[in-house]
């Protein structure tokens, strides 16, 4: 099945398996979800997930799909009430019953449990206050200023199993300095796939899996999603293989 082939809905974005609306989301689907989705690692296999910030839903149902067939309770959390409305009609469109979405602040969240998730993942938001967004919802969705760096990690180092893993997606200039309040936290970096666009780009995101134990051995991968003509490349397609209508 490819692109041509299909009619393509509108409002959302249309994978292989099930369609994710985004019109009422502040935020809409991204390659950064996209690919922190198909990437993240399921071993050992989680019990319980966190996405926290889910918006529409994406990388829920990406790893709804990825853990189909196994007992696995993904806990979808979002300050926006529309969106989380949004991701419940996506999960229940896609017939993913093990995803629970509600609106909740990250930081009244779960109070009274600690180290209950196996996996927490987020696309958090990483932009400094600045110009101010066109709607208030975007400007929650973008900024830090509704949840900070140093929030979030207290926030995953309350509620993450002693075993578990934290994974996230940030521009990659911002990569070094969350890997160094991650470990002045005792979380410390186990896996980190850098990408860029271009072949003849810089980086331009990071992908980073974090854990309580500290480890001497980091998997350090990268990913170049186009090739110099422009198309996909073949480690990009590889990725992403399960969930994008590829054109041939």
């Amino acid at each position: 099945m490819t692109t041509d082939q299909t009619a393509l809905k509108k409002g959302g974005f249309t994978f292989k398996r099930f369609f994710v609306a985004h019109d009422n989301s502040p935020m809409k689907v991204t390659t950064d979800s996209c690919l922190l989705g198909a990437w993240t690692p399921l071993e050992p296999m989680p019990k319980k997930v966190l996405d926290i910030g889910c918006g529409c839903g994406v990388i829920a149902l990406m790893l709804a799909q990825r853990l189909a067939g196994t007992d696995c309770q993904i806990d979808a959390i979002d300050i926006d009430e529309q969106a989380v409305k949004q991701c419940q009609q996506n999960s229940l469109q896609a017939d993913f019953q093990s995803i629970n979405a509600m609106t909740a602040d990250l930081n009244q969240f779960q109070l009274n449990q600690a180290h209950c998730y196996d996996l927490i993942v987020t696309n958090p938001p990483y932009f400094a206050s600045a110009v101010a967004c066109r709607t208030t919802r975007r400007q929650f969705a973008r900024y830090t200023e509704t949840l900070s760096f140093t929030e979030l990690i207290a926030s995953v180092k309350r509620l993450l199993s002693l075993n578990g893993l934290f994974c996230l997606v940030l521009p990659y200039h911002l990569a070094d300095q969350f890997k160094m309040l991650c470990e002045s936290n005792q979380l410390y970096l186990h896996q980190q796939m850098n990408v860029n666009y271009n072949a003849d780009k810089d980086y331009s995101l990071s992908l980073m899996a974090f854990a309580f134990e500290p480890t001497h051995n980091v998997l350090t991968q990268q990913l170049c999603m186009r090739d110099v003509d422009g198309r996909y490349s073949k480690a990009f397609r590889a990725l992403l293989t399960d969930f994008y209508l590829f054109r041939k």
